[in-house]
């Protein structure tokens, strides 16, 4: 089978990196399932796809529900064929700082990136056991080594780091692969979001970024795809296990 004729599952498809990632692995001859929670937040990821003569269809699914992904997997499986590829990309931001915290804070981070990277993976699993072969792509990020205000954020992506390294563990046996891309400063919506957070404007927090970063640049949804990319790639079959650090200088 060539990569050609391989499905990949991108979640958290509708922006951002996620939407760079559907696309890159698109132009890499995947076809793609973009999942969100909305299916509709995925139309223009769908469609910059279709522009460029790929195959992808928008799939909508909450992730921290068991359910919703095991028909989200079906559903993909039946339309556009058994998953070989998934990238576990969706995520949502509830900072503070640990005494301003809610219970609901926590947990909706937990839930959508932890629980929702187990599910996911549960439910491709099954599909890459049998072709013998399957790359799994979780979205960790250098807030895993701490980061002021991020106390749910910081342990969900270091929870991933472990979770990656245990499935590399159990499922390589069977041709699978698992590593884990953790970005650093990244200009997406939600690091937007952040700057507003903490009353700064974009650009100056931007350019702030920038300067402490070796490369003096700050990162774009592209740079963390391309990792992705070649961890996705059937060129990677050695590499497991790793959390490759995509932050223009040298983290972990």
């Amino acid at each position: 089978m060539t990569d050609r004729q391989r499905v990949a599952i991108v979640t958290g498809a509708a922006r951002g990196i996620g939407a760079a990632t559907a696309q890159r692995l698109a132009a890499d001859g995947f076809a793609v399932a973009a999942v969100d929670l909305d299916a509709a937040n995925c139309a223009d990821t769908v469609a910059a796809i279709a522009a460029t003569k790929g195959r992808a269809i928008a799939v909508g699914a909450d992730v921290s529900d068991a359910a919703a992904v095991e028909a989200a997997v079906a559903h993909v499986a039946e339309h556009l064929g058994s998953p070989s590829v998934l990238v576990n990309n969706a995520g949502v931001l509830r900072d503070n700082l640990l005494f301003k915290m809610s219970d609901d804070d926590w947990d909706t981070v937990m839930s959508v990136h932890l629980r929702g990277a187990f599910l996911c993976s549960r439910a491709v699993q099954k599909y890459m056991v049998e072709q013998k072969y399957g790359r799994i792509v979780s979205l960790s990020s250098t807030s895993a080594l701490g980061n002021r205000g991020q106390a749910n954020y910081a342990a969900a992506k270091a929870g991933l780091q472990g979770f990656t390294k245990t499935l590399a563990i159990e499922l390589g046996p069977f041709g699978i692969t698992a590593n884990a891309v953790a970005p650093g400063f990244i200009v997406t919506e939600m690091t937007a979001a952040t700057a507003a957070r903490v009353g700064v404007d974009f650009e100056a927090f931007q350019a702030a970024r920038a300067a402490e970063t070796p490369v003096r640049r700050v990162g774009r949804p592209e740079d963390v795809a391309h990792a992705i990319s070649y961890l996705a790639s059937e060129g990677a079959g050695f590499v497991t296990g790793q959390v490759i650090y995509v932050a223009g200088g040298p983290r972990g």
